[in-house]
């Protein structure tokens, strides 16, 4: 009789050994693990400010956007006149590295014939390895930046300390990133901390095309108040408009930061459904930025949360929560202000961080 009863324990273990692996494999939810030497120590006494954007382009190279102004003096110490210390330096703005994490160039400040931001915020590569530059500053934002990949300056779309509300045809008010759809050429603005909309410009020509709101709807610049979770969901977008991102079967999702939830539209501004996202995360909000994964279906949906710290993976199709990963902290694979992210063609995400936080992040996939 025991042998009968050990025989069946035994059964059931290896039933269920075999089972649970199915059932992550049914489920196939990417897995992660930080890279802590990555990207590579920087040269020229170079240091990081906060990291206004990130994005990565058709050669799998991670273009990191930062914010030399935001470093403190102890940070930049060897820059102060007299240097109090032996490091640091703040880095250009721009910055490109390879998937290895070897600083490749970096460029970016004033010049002539565009108003460089005051604030860093949100930069896109597009399919002609084109750099698209936003920025956020309240005194002076209102404009995106097109160079090419080594900083010639080809065209600025707004312009700067001018703004005239969320319904303008010429001018911005504090975007937080501009992105193209290279196949229509357009270029699409999360218009933004200043504004409450969606602009799309002609890529091409910087002509104005169309814009849109919450739902859909005609944007409205009335202050809403502050957030409530126990409130009807907002008729209007709240500031900032934070993100931007188009899917390949070109579905377009909109970060709605401080209302905690995305709203998903048509390219033509048709409004599709939206998503809620922690709710009763009040502070800044909890929809920070998104990205796609990179199979063919884009099955999955990644939104970094920078206010609790932690990366969200959704399913795309019904916008259930299926994973996470982070927490607040210091160490590695840990957050404090996760601003923005982006994937390449691996599945691996990179991660940047604002306030004190100061610092990319690579997380390598594995599953």
């Amino acid at each position: 009789m025991k042998t009968i009863r050990h025989a069946i324990r035994l059964g059931a273990v290896a039933l269920i050994w075999m089972l649970s692996p199915q059932l992550c494999l049914a489920d196939d939810v990417p897995g992660y693990r930080v890279d802590p030497f990555w990207p590579k120590p920087l040269p020229n006494n170079w240091i990081l400010g906060q990291i206004g954007g990130i994005a990565v382009d058709r050669h799998d190279h991670v273009w990191v956007y930062q914010r030399p102004r935001t470093l403190t003096d102890d940070e930049k110490a060897a820059a102060v006149d007299p240097p109090t210390s032996k490091c640091c330096k703040p880095a250009p703005p721009v910055m490109e590295f390879d998937a290895e994490g070897n600083l490749l160039q970096a460029w970016g400040g004033d010049g002539t014939g565009y108003d460089w931001p005051r604030s860093e915020h949100g930069i896109f590569v597009d399919a002609n390895d084109h750099v698209w530059l936003a920025g956020n500053d309240k005194d002076n934002d209102a404009q995106v930046l097109e160079f090419t990949r080594d900083g010639k300056f080809v065209k600025q779309i707004g312009e700067a300390r001018h703004t005239e509300g969320s319904n303008s045809t010429r001018f911005l008010g504090r975007p937080a990133l501009a992105i193209v759809d290279d196949s229509a050429h357009e270029v699409y603005v999360a218009d933004g901390y200043g504004n409450k909309r969606i602009v799309v410009f002609d890529a091409r020509t910087g002509e104005y095309r169309r814009h849109w709101g919450a739902y859909g709807a005609k944007p409205d610049d009335a202050d809403p108040g502050k957030y409530d979770p126990s409130a009807p969901l907002a008729k209007q977008f709240r500031n900032p408009v934070h993100c931007v991102r188009i899917a390949r079967d070109g579905t377009v999702y909109v970060c709605d930061r401080v209302n905690d939830r995305f709203q998903v539209f048509r390219k033509d501004g048709t409004f599709v459904t939206e998503y809620v996202l922690e709710p009763n995360t009040r502070f800044v909000g909890s929809v920070w930025d998104i990205a796609l994964s990179e199979d063919p279906e884009q099955k999955y949906l990644f939104v970094a949360d920078g206010t609790n710290n932690e990366i969200h993976i959704l399913l795309r199709s019904n916008g259930r929560k299926v994973g996470s990963f982070g927490r607040q902290g210091r160490y590695a694979g840990e957050f404090h202000w996760v601003h923005a992210i982006a994937i390449d063609s691996r599945g691996n995400l990179y991660s940047g961080e604002v306030d004190s936080g100061k610092r990319v992040q690579k997380f390598a996939r594995q599953r």
